[in-house]
């Protein structure tokens, strides 16, 4: 049996090797455009910024080691230019201009993506980031480079915006969007922003690059356009797949060009499977395919395609899209849907905020963090969620990932037996809180109202009470649009003064963070009131309030 992999990073490597260590007897050929192989291309803005120091980190292997330890016959420099399904070859293009024609029983096509460079005057100087090639490139430009434009504040965008402050230069970033990291919902992405600008970058949303000069770059914005210093402009707006072969091979491709395959991998072609950044996903929540350019996704399907090919019996699993950035301390993480996303896909959802401490709050070094729950309200099953913080957030979003994955309930997250010790977690992990809000909104014992909700809230505007003290009341309240005063009483003092509350109007009830707020809501439910907690209490509220005043300033 002879197996062709064409591209040799990720889902092509895992694929090779993982075939190599089920078959002995097969021949193996990897063909890679490129000069190197099985690179850590996740690594990259980190060699930018200098946060690895030896640019050798980063290549993984060589092909004379995967010779070594795998008998696998890798040629580099060496790009596949056409493939003849019905006679089961491909056409190779080498560094020296020669072609020829490698024969195979099965095809594995790993090409990856290709960068998204705008299509602007003076685009030829904007820089990418996808391989070793283009990070000595980037190294290189930084040597001189006093100024920067990073185009696009997605998770890569802001780890190359991230690193280039670290190496001194003054960082604009410019955002077609009205919210840095559109991965998650803007009340969540707005403490990515914040941190970014207390750190010296400049953030530009709602705009976008629409020139690049020799030394600057013009953003075009609601307000108009403006000219932006830049010594080095770095193109960071997505990536599309690459394929080309496959769609020359008359493969069926899917959602934007990616290329479409079964459970196993497989093509519409017979003997051409497909893998990596290239390839659609099956989504695991809905019933069309995906496109998630994510490594471990990449990683887990070559390894599935090898047992394929192999013979072994399937494992096909849908993809939920899990992924974590760090930018300048602070974690954002993501598993599953947004709101925004059920929003626009039309579907019910129920929304949970809280705001926990990463572990004990007595023990020395706590940081609060924010959660975001996202909950199919007819069946309890978790859609997704998001976290921000500056540590264990990436704990509770792998948490809530593999409960997606197990079928785990919202609800259910209350009964997770987690790990505590002080300096670790909480007795009442983060998650485990998750589950109780979960388990009491299901049960429709605590009702909740959104902060856009209270927002837009319109004629039927409630009575909001602040049942924090008068110092916390002081310091910040929700202020609702329609004017009325908050009442303030601190939820201490709500069963002796509970009747300076209206009975013919709805009460929504908000502290801090939406604890009070709950044990407020039940005690005057049970006292005959219409109240509903303030889900995320104050803290959400501020947050998401600030989320519509930016997107109100950038469209003057």
């Amino acid at each position: 049996m002879k197996v062709v992999i064409v591209g040799a990073v990720a889902a092509g490597m895992s694929a090779a090797t993982r075939l190599r260590r089920l078959d002995e007897s097969a021949q193996i050929v990897v063909l890679e455009a490129g000069d190197h192989v099985s690179f850590a291309n996740c690594g990259l803005p980190y060699y930018v910024g200098g946060v690895i120091e030896e640019r050798s980190a980063l290549l993984l292997q060589t092909p004379q080691s995967l010779h070594a330890r795998f008998d696998l016959d890798v040629r580099v420099r060496s790009r596949v230019i056409d493939v003849d399904p019905a006679d089961r070859t491909v056409t190779v293009l080498t560094a020296d201009g020669e072609q020829y024609l490698e024969d195979y029983d099965h095809l594995i096509l790993s090409p990856g993506a290709r960068p998204i460079v705008p299509d602007v005057p003076g685009a030829e100087r904007a820089l990418v980031l996808r391989d070793v090639a283009d990070v000595d490139r980037m190294a290189a430009a930084t040597a001189d480079a006093r100024t920067a434009v990073v185009i696009g504040a997605g998770f890569v965008g802001l780890e190359v915006a991230e690193n280039l402050r670290h190496r001194g230069i003054d960082v604009t970033v410019v955002e077609l969007a009205p919210q840095v990291l559109g991965a998650l919902d803007p009340e969540m992405a707005v403490r990515v922003q914040d941190r970014l600008v207390r750190n010296g970058v400049r953030v530009i949303t709602s705009a976008q690059v629409t020139a690049i000069g020799e030394a600057t770059a013009d953003v075009a914005g609601p307000t108009g356009t403006q000219t932006v210093p830049a010594d080095l402009v770095v193109a960071s707006i997505g990536v599309t797949p690459d394929s080309t072969l496959a769609a020359a091979a008359g493969a069926d491709l899917g959602p934007r060009g990616a290329i479409l395959v079964d459970e196993d991998m497989r093509t519409s072609v017979p003997g051409i499977y497909a893998v990596g950044d290239a390839a659609a996903k099956r989504d695991a929540f809905g019933d069309g395919p995906t496109l998630i350019p994510l490594a471990n996704l990449a990683n887990r399907h070559g390894r599935r395609v090898a047992d394929v090919i192999a013979g072994m019996p399937g494992r096909g699993r849908p993809s939920i899209g899990t992924a974590v950035v760090g930018v300048f301390g602070l974690t954002a993480a993501v598993t599953g849907r947004t709101e925004r996303r059920l929003r626009a896909e039309g579907r019910d959802y129920r929304a949970i905020h809280s705001h926990p401490m990463d572990h004990a709050g007595y023990y020395p070094g706590a940081t609060q963090m924010t959660l975001k729950l996202l909950v199919d309200p007819s069946t309890d099953a978790i859609l997704g969620a998001q976290g921000v913080g500056e540590a264990g957030v990436d704990k509770r979003i792998d948490i809530i990932a593999t409960a997606i994955a197990g079928g785990i309930t919202a609800s259910e997250l209350a009964d997770l037996e987690l790990a505590y010790a002080p300096a670790y977690g909480s007795a009442k992990d983060p998650i485990n809180m998750l589950g109780y809000v979960a388990e009491n909104a299901a049960a429709g014992t605590t009702p909740s109202v959104q902060w856009h909700e209270l927002a837009s809230a319109g004629d039927e505007a409630p009575v909001v009470l602040d049942v924090r003290t008068a110092a916390e009341h002081a310091r910040g309240t929700v202020v609702p649009p329609w004017g009325d005063a908050p009442v303030n009483i601190a939820v201490d003092d709500l069963r002796e003064r509970h009747g300076e509350l209206p009975r013919d109007r709805r009460i929504v009830v908000h502290c801090q963070v939406g604890q009070r707020g709950h044990t407020a809501t039940r005690l005057l439910r049970q006292l005959g009131y219409d109240a509903a907690n303030l889900d995320g209490g104050y803290l959400t509220w501020r947050d998401g309030i600030r989320t519509l005043e930016q997107a109100a300033a950038s469209a003057v």
